[in-house]
């Protein structure tokens, strides 16, 4: 044995005064009345009869992110006797009730920085937020993160890392996130999400995945961090309930990084028949596609704000402030902007000079894209569909018999409102008078299988969808019954456009292709051709539009084909997250596209 590792292995079974001891509760998945309910009760009570410096709860505290559960669990942490710190995982971010807002509500912040004696511990949500998507720091919060470690850590001091997702691919922005964190002696990241033990590093920087709260065949625990800092030392043990803890991980605290930079994205150095500009690069993470008219670009962002900017310059125009994160476009409608917001009000704002000269508290939290016809905003809301008249903001009528929210654009054809929404279903109803006229169900019981994120393509006599059952199906426009179903023959998800008298559906696979298919009586495949993007899961449209077809990815890739050919022209990197959608300039015909990571571009095409 060399002598490095037999002193090594002294040090690991050597009795020793560790400086922190963190307990650590991941994944715990807590409903109400479920038997993790109960396993986390169990959890605390061990807990509170140890001694910590700290408690840390690392994401994925329930199951749907519901308001009753987030509540719940949190009525039960409060129990802690230790200092606690929490923040939130996918599963509050991704399917949440309130879009995100009843975390903060609770918990103040869905970020938090401490320290012990001489180690800072600094945690970030990491989303996915409000939709399909990889795991994402907010643009925010990596500027945040950079700021509070410059402040807090000063000559012998370290960082202790923490999010719910590892330092991997998993995250699409992780790459920022360590660059951030090589500025720092950072010792460890501590994660969970994957319901697994794990130990990993990333240009050095040591990583570890702790244990959920259930492992399955009744394994029910939580994990302990002992960091001794004076021998440089890091302990993570597996603590099962009413037993005694099993060191899992020992390993050297380790501050020299490799200095790697980040990958270049890989893809077409330009696309034929496009001109493609950088119009913003927000300080915030950006969620909405974006609303467009002769002079602006309009958007919401991560930290709550909707925003104007100028569309030749870049340059803002004016911003109003929310209580919550953006989802939904803001809707142009003349010299109005009606911004559907995530604290449950929709804001009539004079789109030249910010004022906002209505205020409705309504059927919120609105994440869906509305779409105006007319006078006429058609809006999606939580639990409702409504149509309010946008001149006089008055309501004027509301569906309300939907068990969960809608999210995805609506289309609006002759007098039908067609859309979908996450509670399994695909309704149209009357635009005059907000009927329900037929609805659909794919005959799945599980909300997440539903049409809840797709803009339906509508024919005079049919509508198209595809959703996460990866299923394409064509229903009657006239009764709703179903005419066709592919048989999951492609792994299609939500990605759907048209061609310009819908004849033709497009759709983007999980395998990152492109399928042409037919909107007639029965099914027909018309063409398939590859992105360019690997696995795919972003819900971005697909559009066509003067003559070429655009898709964007998961990780920032825009590819365009030739409509008339097929071909593709070229797979152009725009960043490295994920692409929210493709809107239309009415004045100009310009392409505008927003990009998770805060970005806006706009795309010229050469006729």
């Amino acid at each position: 044995m060399k002598r490095f590792d037999f002193i090594l292995l002294f040090l690991l079974t050597a009795v020793v005064v560790w400086a922190q001891r963190i307990a650590i509760l991941s994944d715990i998945h807590v409903s109400p009345g479920n038997v993790n309910e109960g396993k986390l009760i169990e959890a605390i009570g061990e807990i509170n009869a140890a001694d910590y410096d700290a408690v840390m709860v690392t994401g994925d505290l329930t199951n749907q992110g519901a308001d009753d559960e987030l509540t719940h669990v949190k009525s039960l942490l409060d129990g802690i006797k230790h200092q606690l710190y929490v923040i939130p995982g996918n599963h509050e971010n991704n399917w949440s009730q309130s879009a995100c807002k009843t975390f903060n509500d609770l918990w103040g912040s869905d970020r938090f920085v401490f320290t012990i004696d001489s180690l800072v511990v600094v945690g970030m949500n990491c989303g996915p937020f409000m939709k399909m998507g990889d795991g994402h720091i907010k643009r925010e919060d990596l500027l945040w993160l950079d700021r509070t470690l410059a402040e807090a850590v000063k000559p012998g001091m370290q960082v202790l890392s923490v999010n719910h997702y590892p330092l991997l691919d998993d995250l699409d922005n992780y790459r920022d996130y360590i660059a951030v964190l090589k500025k720092y002696p950072v010792i460890t990241h501590q994660s969970g999400h994957y319901h697994a033990w794990r130990q990993y590093e990333t240009d050095r920087i040591s990583g570890v995945m702790v244990r959920a709260l259930d492992m399955g065949g009744g394994d029910y625990g939580y994990s302990i961090m002992d960091i001794d800092r004076k021998r440089q030392i890091i302990r993570v043990c597996n603590k099962p309930l009413g037993k005694q803890p099993e060191l899992k991980y020992a390993y050297k605290i380790n501050t020299d990084f490799d200095d790697n930079q980040p990958p270049l994205p890989v893809g077409a150095s330009s696309v034929p028949r496009c001109d493609i500009s950088l119009v913003i690069a927000d300080e915030a993470s950006i969620f909405t596609r974006v609303g467009v008219d002769k002079t602006s670009v309009y958007y919401g962002n991560s930290s709550g704000m909707v925003t104007a900017i100028d569309k030749n310059t870049g340059e803002r125009r004016w911003q109003v402030k929310t209580d919550a994160m953006l989802f939904a476009r803001p809707a142009v409608a003349g010299n109005i902007v009606v911004a559907p917001t995530a604290d449950r009000r929709l804001l009539w704002i004079d789109a030249r000079t910010g004022k906002v000269m209505h205020s409705h508290e309504a059927a919120g939290p609105y994440v869906a894209d509305g779409v105006v016809v007319g006078d006429v905003l058609y809006q999606g809301g939580y639990k409702c569909f409504e149509a309010w008249n946008v001149k006089r903001h008055k309501l004027l009528w509301r569906y309300d018999s939907i068990d969960n929210y809608c999210q995805a654009e609506p289309v609006v054809d002759g007098n039908d409102v067609v859309f979908g929404a996450w509670d399994t279903r695909l309704r149209c109803l009357d635009k005059r008078t907000g009927a329900l006229r037929w609805q659909w169900s794919n005959g799945q019981d599980r909300n997440l299988f539903s049409p809840g994120n797709v803009v339906p393509v509508v024919t005079p006599d049919r509508v198209v969808i595809v959703a996460p059952d990866r299923v394409t199906t064509c229903i009657d426009r006239r009764t709703g019954e179903q005419v066709w179903r592919e048989k999951n023959e492609h792994r299609v998800r939500e990605s759907l456009g048209h061609n310009a008298d819908c004849t033709v559906a497009y759709a983007k696979t999980m395998d990152g292709d492109i399928v042409a298919m037919s909107t007639g009586e029965h099914y027909e495949l018309l063409w398939t051709e590859d992105a360019g993007f690997g696995y795919e899961h972003a819900p971005c449209i697909v559009l066509e539009h003067k003559g070429l077809i655009f898709a964007g990815s998961r990780r920032g890739m825009l590819a365009v084909f030739d409509a008339a050919t097929h071909s593709r022209l070229a797979c152009y990197a725009l960043g490295s997250s994920e692409v929210n959608g493709f809107d239309i300039d009415p004045s100009t015909g310009d392409v505008y596209c927003s990009l998770i990571e805060g970005k806006i571009y706009r795309i010229a095409v050469n006729e």
